[in-house]
């Protein structure tokens, strides 16, 4: 897993499959099916791929004005949200407890002021602390309630997790071997011996170590590309600054959304609390060089 806030290195496929690059999103994805199929069935998969993110990327993305993310921030009222948006919402919701709000999809508009906006001018301006989540938003049944508009950002565990919905395309045109590299959010289905770098948050082109994936995903996150102005992507709602005592975190997880959300939420909450909610194994590189690790996390450390 190459780090550059969530980056990893593509690994190698070692028996017959396809492989395919492309950019979405504002990232870079590698896909590769560990098998063999005819062209007009990877025709159709990838189309089906590229379909479901774009059809993401106009529900959640506020980057785009066509978006209906983009509609919530200059209009109060109730948005119907994708039959799978439940998910997400309950891991924000979640997240958003157990770091007291420090993880909160009501980030947006601080991120904006900040400089990280649609034209990326990275140009920071007068900073506010977003509103609470029951001041702003509800959600229920597939139908997002916005009780103030405000420019809502998913950049905490959205990417995470429209690799899981990319990864239920590959299912549902009967794959089982695959792996979703997007950005550094990696999911691997169908096989135990993936081998990813894991990339020194001060130096790209050093690894600290090697992971080894097995039929599970991981992502990481740091401030070490994505940096301008004394801030980073990670915003703490609160200090309005971007935290600095963590350099970098990594979580292997069952899921790509799970595994997203709380490299972001390790930032703000030890691991020792989120583990008692959640499943995961971690990695951690303090402002001091110094690695906290679980014991089930699946690297070997240099």
């Amino acid at each position: 897993m190459m780090l550059s806030v969530k980056s990893k290195t593509r690994p190698k496929l070692r028996a017959a499959g396809h492989a395919w690059q492309f950019d979405a999103i504002g990232t870079k994805w590698w896909i590769s099916l560990f098998e063999a199929i005819d062209d007009a069935r990877l025709a159709s998969i990838r189309r089906d791929v590229h379909k479901r993110i774009e059809s993401f990327d106009k529900t959640y993305s506020r980057f785009r004005p066509d978006s209906l993310v983009t509609k919530m921030s200059q209009k109060a009222g109730k948005y119907r949200l994708p039959a799978d948006s439940g998910v997400l919402f309950a891991l924000y919701k979640a997240l958003y407890d157990a770091t007291d709000g420090a993880v909160t999809p009501l980030i947006g508009d601080l991120l904006i002021a900040a400089g990280y906006d649609a034209e990326y001018s990275l140009e920071p301006k007068e900073l506010q602390t977003p509103p609470a989540w029951d001041e702003a938003i509800s959600y229920g049944h597939n139908v997002l309630t916005v009780k103030r508009p405000a420019m809502l950002d998913f950049g905490a565990a959205g990417k995470g997790y429209l690799v899981d919905l990319v990864a239920r395309v590959l299912k549902a045109h009967g794959l089982t071997g695959f792996c979703i590299d997007a950005g550094g959010d990696m999911l691997v289905r169908g096989r135990a011996d993936m081998r990813i770098g894991l990339e020194h948050p001060d130096n790209p082109e050093q690894v600290i170590g090697i992971a080894t994936l097995a039929n599970q995903a991981i992502a990481g996150s740091a401030g070490n590309r994505r940096a301008w102005a004394g801030y980073h992507h990670i915003l703490d709602p609160y200090k309005l600054a971007s935290p600095v005592a963590v350099k970098a975190a990594w979580v292997a997880a069952d899921s790509a959304l799970l595994a997203d959300g709380l490299a972001t939420a390790l930032f703000f909450v030890a691991p020792e609390v989120l583990r008692r909610q959640f499943a995961f194994e971690y990695l951690l590189i303090n402002s001091e060089n110094k690695y906290k690790c679980s014991p089930g996390f699946p690297a070997e450390l240099f």
